[in-house]
């Protein structure tokens, strides 16, 4: 099973502020949308409630919720209270792919952890103020960006201009 981050990233790092996100970009969310279709999606508890509650769990998706709430509930989805447990989830469940959505901290300890094959990030043209960070400039040692996908302009359906790269973990 690969395991890969979906992650939009402002350029001072920022990925969200108050539990939400930080701008609009409807190119991006399409292309979350279609990317992570059919796989299975991990994501903290907290990232998970920012969902707008008629879209939980994403359709046409396994759902995997991380707490340490042990009395958490989130119907259609799985819970599970380490991101290892996560993981061990999506392969009982026999996914040939596992997306890692958020938030802040599952991003972090599955990098730190080295169990992240693939990174999709939306680089976007912005310096929000926010209060939770992806560090890009520290994967910079450890990852190759195989291609850009898409490179999109400021328009009315979003709000920044932002490409999206693809990165695979560099060969020891």
């Amino acid at each position: 099973m690969r395991i890969s981050i979906i992650v939009a990233v402002a350029s001072n790092g920022v990925i969200g502020r108050d539990n939400d996100l930080v701008w609009r970009l409807r190119d991006d969310m399409k292309f979350f949308s279609d990317t992570t279709k059919g796989h299975a999606v991990l994501t903290g508890r907290r990232n998970y409630e920012s969902i707008p509650e008629r879209f939980r769990p994403l359709p046409n998706r396994a759902n995997i919720v991380v707490t340490r709430n042990p009395n958490y509930e989130a119907p259609g989805a799985d819970v599970v209270h380490s991101l290892e447990a996560g993981i061990e989830c999506a392969r009982a469940l026999k996914v040939d792919e596992l997306f890692i959505i958020g938030g802040g901290q599952i991003y972090a300890e599955s990098v730190a952890k080295g169990w992240v094959d693939r990174l999709f990030i939306t680089h976007v043209a912005a310096a929000p103020e926010g209060d939770t960070f992806f560090d890009v400039k520290a994967l910079s040692a450890g990852w190759t960006e195989k291609a850009v996908i898409a490179e999109q302009e400021a328009n009315d359906r979003n709000e920044h201009a932002f490409h999206i790269a693809e990165y695979h973990a560099s060969q020891p």
